[in-house]
């Protein structure tokens, strides 16, 4: 469903009320040792990365937004230390590890250091992403969902990419679109849904699903339709050492 001018309807938030009930003795507590300070550091820390970061993106939005027909091939640049360090802190710290067997906590311990060998890596055209850990979920159907758990490094790296990428394409996408957009959800769409049929005159309503989407399109169209590229081949050279056969369960740092 369409609206005036491509423009969402008004999102439709529940608010809490806050909770305005006295202390318990247990939220006086002293914290352990260092806690607060360890967590005061990070907190400023991820602001200041976040404001640098955020600086670049805005420059590319606005130049997505006044040069709809331009294509983006300079772009790895953007892709930065604090830009990697804001995506591994995103990431759930208790998630399920990839084929590599690492915990979100187990990299964060040489944090520092693993980000300046996977950004080198990545500028160098060195980084390899490893392959997904399959695993299957049940469906309502009796059926199961197969569903792919990435490696850390895969994680933070694609959700930095994704970052820099969506400051692109945020200023393509329509006002009515809600699939897989940052800070929209299924809960928004159906919000939306609900005041334009309870403000509009409405006739007809379709729900659509396409089965096995992901699984069936077409990967040629889809390469003719990025406005970003960074000039190198869609599918380069496999790393060496999974071209041999042996165990991608390590990454080398050459």
């Amino acid at each position: 469903m369409t609206h005036r001018g491509g423009r969402s309807d008004p999102g439709i938030v529940a608010v809490k009320p806050a909770n305005k009930a006295e202390p318990s003795a247990a939220e006086s507590v002293e914290p352990r040792t260092g806690t607060k300070g360890n967590a005061d550091q990070q907190s400023t820390r991820q602001a200041q990365d976040w404001e640098s970061v955020s600086q670049a993106l805005a420059r590319i939005r606005q130049a997505a937004k006044l040069r709809k027909k331009e294509r983006f091939t300079s772009l790895l640049h953007h892709v930065s230390v604090d830009l990697l360090r804001l995506s591994f802190f995103a990431l759930k710290k208790d998630a399920a590890p990839g084929v590599d067997g690492l915990a979100w906590r187990d990299y964060e311990t040489n944090l520092e250091g693993n980000l300046e060998d996977l950004h080198d890596r990545v500028h160098r055209g060195a980084y390899r992403a490893l392959p997904s850990r399959r695993q299957y979920i049940p469906k309502a159907d009796g059926r199961q969902r197969p569903i792919a758990i990435c490696a850390l490094e895969d994680k933070i790296v694609q959700r930095a990419v994704a970052m820099v990428l969506n400051a692109i394409y945020e200023e393509d996408f329509r006002g009515f679109s809600y699939g897989f957009r940052p800070k929209r959800s299924q809960h928004d769409a159906l919000d939306a849904l609900m005041v334009g049929i309870t403000t509009t005159k409405v006739n007809w309503i379709l729900e659509v699903d396409i089965r096995s989407f992901f699984d069936e399109v077409n990967r040629d169209w889809l390469g003719r339709f990025p406005r970003a590229s960074d000039g190198r081949p869609a599918h380069p050279p496999p790393d060496p050492e999974m071209a041999q056969g042996r165990s991608p369960g390590k990454r080398g740092r050459d």
